[in-house]
């Protein structure tokens, strides 16, 4: 939102927030009416062109974020936020307006006329007429909005974002946008009232005006040098992301549309555009000290990743209804990913003080995790992950969610013990993991009951509990002999098998039945000790987070939610590894057989590093 809001900042449709797509409804309906009947095909190709326009849009995100990620040749090395993405959301109103445009065009305007497909004179007016009036008018509109008056009331909301994103490029108040068609409407309106207008100029120029709008707004440089030395002049024709760029840092310079050449003829161009655009193409890509290595899980989830939708991704992860619609693509693409990815990425890249993180994914599902078949393939992913990490002297690798299974690798184990000589740690996030829960039951809690699968966190906070003079009370006969097996001395009293009764704090991880959660007393609280979340079936209960933390305020480039946990909240898993690069620890933390880091020890750094357990708001009240 600008400073000081004008009049017509909001669109139309804001109200209707997620179902604003509902306008195009009339439209969508007539064209494919037109189609069936033969009456009037043109209509249908407005459809056509809006959705490649989503798709292009959505295409330059994930490529732009992608890269980012990577750290390559970035141009502002400062962070994006949640208000930015939050800001941002609605770029695609845009597609809705102007689909709206041009479709009122064809029919009060052209009616049943088809325009004819190919005509090169069109498109060379077209070129001619985006060159001359278009980029100067443009560059004159521009200046004024950057008039105080028109600043504070409409273009200081698209200047909010210092750092932008390709879809930063599209992001104006309503009233800007409708300047906007006006100008950038000039070659097609000319060569209708020309009869020189077809298909092909239509599309390419609105392709043109998005692909360029993309590449200005990345905050990356991506222009070869040898395109520039072909053809020198070609710098007065074609801008940069770098030169755009300082528009956004500088504000006062560097105004031109997509053609620099009027920022030259009326001296407007910034005199460091040329040395930042050298400058990047030396720059080298960033070498992280730590990475977080995940993988899949749902088919939604591939839209959540921070490559996937942004405004999605910026949200804990739930099902939405387009995403029903969009299940063929999804199969598509995730068979794509999960078949053809050889190897492990990055998609996301954080700063906690001087310490980069990135996170990788293994284009695997938490379905393939289950299956004997994929357990090899799996396992070589991870391995390659890490060899290819020591190569870059990356201090810490931590294995989030099933990437640790004790049946898959033991933890980790497997790696440590085929690679003695690895000077990389591998962080399982046990410890931490451990100490979050152990720390979530409310103080005063003199019993416990646990039930779920019996991993590594489900034994160390046990036999903590159990040390503590916390009774753990157990519903199966099996689950105690095999815990009772971890403790010793006295404290093997605290470990009771009950039948009847049931505590009102609930540790739970994975394998809790249905059954078993109606048998919880009303006003339970499940605490998860397990990577993910126990259904919540029942109402008149409370269900704690799995083990997380909040992340310190200082982190940076924090703009979208690990899976189903909050803003500015990470997994304990996550937290262990960074945890452990930034205190520099030399050992690994990994596997059953390798001595647990004592709990208190890992939660203290947590702490003493900015890290915060998350406040239950439920517990005051309760307990």
């Amino acid at each position: 939102m600008a400073s000081r809001p004008g009049l017509l900042t909001e669109w139309p449709w804001t109200p209707l927030g997620s179902f604003k797509y509902l306008v195009l409804a009339p439209l969508v309906i007539d064209s494919i009416y037109s189609y069936a009947t033969m009456r009037d095909v043109d209509k249908l190709l407005i459809l056509v062109v809006m959705v490649g326009r989503v798709v292009h849009s959505q295409m330059w995100i994930s490529f732009a974020r992608y890269k980012t990620a990577k750290g390559t040749k970035r141009i502002v090395n400062k962070s994006i936020e949640f208000n930015q993405v939050d800001r941002e959301r609605t770029w695609d109103d845009q597609v809705i307006f102007n689909t709206l445009v041009i479709y009122l065009a064809k029919v009060y305007v052209l009616g049943t006329n088809t325009l004819p497909f190919w005509r090169l004179d069109g498109v060379v007016q077209v070129a001619l007429l985006h060159a001359g009036p278009v980029e100067f008018i443009y560059y004159w509109f521009h200046r004024a909005l950057h008039h105080h008056f028109l600043y504070s009331r409409y273009h200081s909301h698209h200047h909010s974002s210092i750092v932008t994103e390709p879809i930063t490029s599209v992001v104006h108040p309503f009233a800007e946008h409708i300047g906007y068609t006006l100008i950038l409407g000039i070659p097609l309106v000319t060569t209708l009232l020309c009869g020189t207008v077809s298909a092909a100029s239509v599309t390419l120029y609105i392709t043109y005006i998005d692909f360029m709008n993309n590449l200005g707004h990345c905050n990356f440089e991506l222009i070869p040098r040898s395109f520039f030395s072909l053809f020198p002049p070609i710098k007065y024709l074609c801008y940069t992301p770098s030169f755009h760029s300082l528009h956004h840092t500088q504000f006062r310079t560097n105004y031109s549309l997509f053609m620099p050449m009027y920022d030259y003829i009326y001296g407007t161009n910034d005199k460091c555009s040329d040395s930042l655009y050298e400058s990047l193409l030396e720059q080298e890509e960033e070498k992280p000290e730590a990475i977080h290595l995940t993988h899949l899980i749902s088919l939604d989830s591939i839209y959540h990743l921070r490559l996937g939708f942004a405004s999605f991704s910026s949200h804990p992860l739930s099902s939405r209804f387009y995403l029903v619609l969009m299940k063929p693509i999804t199969l598509i693409i995730s068979f794509v990913l999960t078949s053809f990815s050889s190897r492990t990425f990055v998609f996301e890249r954080n700063r906690f003080g001087d310490l980069t993180l990135h996170s990788h994914l293994l284009p695997k599902f938490s379905s393939h995790y289950k299956s004997q078949q994929q357990k090899e393939s799996i396992n070589k992913l991870i391995e390659t992950a890490i060899l290819e990490a020591e190569k870059k002297d990356v201090r810490v690798m931590s294995l989030g969610l099933l990437n640790q299974g004790e049946e898959l690798n033991g933890y980790g184990e497997m790696y440590v013990r085929k690679y003695p000589k690895l000077k990389i740690k591998i962080v399982d996030g046990t410890s931490l993991a451990a100490a979050v829960v152990v720390h979530s039951i409310p103080a005063g809690t003199r019993e416990v009951l646990f039930r779920g699968q019996i991993t590594k966190v489900a034994r160390a906070i046990v036999i903590s509990l159990c040390q503590s003079g916390i009774k753990v009370m157990v519903l199966h006969k099996e689950e105690h002999c095999m815990l009772a097996r971890f403790i010793g001395g006295d404290c093997k009293e605290n470990l009771v098998l009950t039948t009847n009764d049931y505590p009102m704090i609930w540790l739970v991880g994975d394998g809790l039945s249905k059954k078993e959660q109606k048998l919880a007393r009303k006003r339970t609280l499940f605490i998860p000790y397990s990577q993910f979340p126990p259904r919540e079936l029942r109402k008149n209960c409370f269900y704690h987070t799995t083990p997380a933390m909040t992340i310190p305020d200082s982190a940076q480039n924090i703009d979208s939610c690990e899976n189903w946990l909050g803003r500015r909240v990470m997994s304990a898993w996550r937290v262990g590894g960074i945890v452990h690069a930034l205190e520099g620890w030399e050992e690994h933390e990994c596997g059953l057989e390798v001595p647990m880091v004592n709990p208190p020890r890992v939660w203290e750094a947590a702490l003493r590093n900015g890290f915060k357990p998350l406040v239950f708001p439920s517990l005051d009240v309760v307990y």
